[in-house]
């Protein structure tokens, strides 16, 4: 049925508490195999750097790995943020990843550091502009993914000729201007920044403009899902997560926690609800309470995919989730939009 929307993952490779990095990819490997037979589009992973908690600092790298290990499933960045690379060198590591595994990669590109002041600057080197030049270097990725031109000074070899479809990713309205301007699918980070969630994705389809890439308006919001066989086994685990936010503001980053009976032991009533809002594009709970949750936001979004992502201490829950969760995901529709 041409309404039906296609589900897919966000990976950032998460560090429990007494696991290495090594265990966290090899987790990422498994899980994408699983999400391969559980019906899943897409397997992206994140860019982050210097975060204890995350094995996900080298998304190509991670890419190649998680591709060389499935067969159908497409792999791709979610995203990139490009203002810590030239895009020259993105070019060329996803144009190799493209040639390795034809038909299956594509790279999601974003805007923000995906870190701290300090390590960007470890990254850039120069900081001077490099968020202002966003556009340019997306519009010179494309160029590189393009056919080579006669006399074109500087090639991305691979690269050039494999048109590896882009996405642009946000937080923000800005954005989804640029994702509309470009005629590029844009996803939403809704998982973590909500509030401009249903704003964005309006701009995105009026402000669309058709390109060679995409004839129309494709949108994907990102969503925190946690579901177990009850509803009071998904809320335990989903204390993982809400301890790891919380953490994040106090600024006390660390490995992913295990989860806690009572969060209110954990954190203070405001603590507990500034985590809510930024949560609040979540669905936790049994098959029946996430497939729910899940239609609750098509339905407010009008959105064409769900991507989920799902930050779960035991490796053995956080596969038997997203297991639930595709069985939640199969057969749900696209809302139909009044705009």
């Amino acid at each position: 049925m041409e309404n039906l929307v296609p589900y897919s993952i966000l990976d950032i490779s998460p560090i429990p508490q007494g696991f290495s990095a090594s265990d966290a990819l090899r987790n990422s490997l498994e899980l994408a195999q699983h999400a391969e037979h559980w019906g899943y589009k897409r397997y992206w992973v994140a860019e982050h750097h210097n975060m204890t908690g995350n094995a996900s600092s080298a998304p190509a790298v991670l890419i190649g790995y998680i591709a060389s290990g499935t067969t159908r499933i497409r792999v791709g960045s979610g995203g990139v943020m490009l203002p810590n690379h030239a895009p020259l060198v993105i070019a060329e590591q996803f144009g190799t990843l493209a040639c390795l595994y034809p038909g299956r990669i594509e790279l999601g590109l974003g805007r923000a550091p995906g870190t701290d002041q300090m390590t960007a600057r470890a990254l850039r080197r120069d900081l001077q502009g490099s968020d202002d030049r966003f556009p340019q270097n997306v519009m010179e990725l494309q160029h590189y993914f393009g056919p080579a031109q006669e006399g074109q000074a500087v090639k991305a070899i691979p690269g050039a000729g494999t048109e590896v479809p882009i996405w642009i990713l946000g937080s923000s309205l800005y954005g989804a201007q640029l994702a509309a301007h470009f005629g590029l699918p844009y996803a939403f980070a809704s998982h973590f920044a909500p509030e401009q969630l249903l704003e964005a994705m309006t701009i995105y389809r009026n402000q669309f403009k058709p390109s060679a890439q995409l004839a129309k308006p494709y949108c994907a919001f990102l969503m925190n899902v946690v579901a177990a066989q009850t509803d009071e086994e998904a809320v335990y685990q989903f204390t993982t997560l809400q301890q790891h936010v919380i953490r994040m503001r106090r600024n006390t980053r660390g490995q992913l926690p295990p989860p806690i009976e009572n969060l209110d032991v954990f954190c203070d009533p405001h603590e507990k609800a500034t985590a809510a809002s930024a949560l609040q594009c979540s669905a936790v709970g049994s098959l029946a309470t996430v497939r729910g949750r899940m239609q609750h936001w098509l339905d407010l979004t009008g959105a064409d995919e769900i991507v989920m992502t799902g930050q779960i201490y035991d490796h053995q829950a956080r596969l038997q989730s997203f297991e639930i969760a595709a069985k939640a995901a199969q057969g749900l529709q696209r809302a139909a939009l009044l705009i």
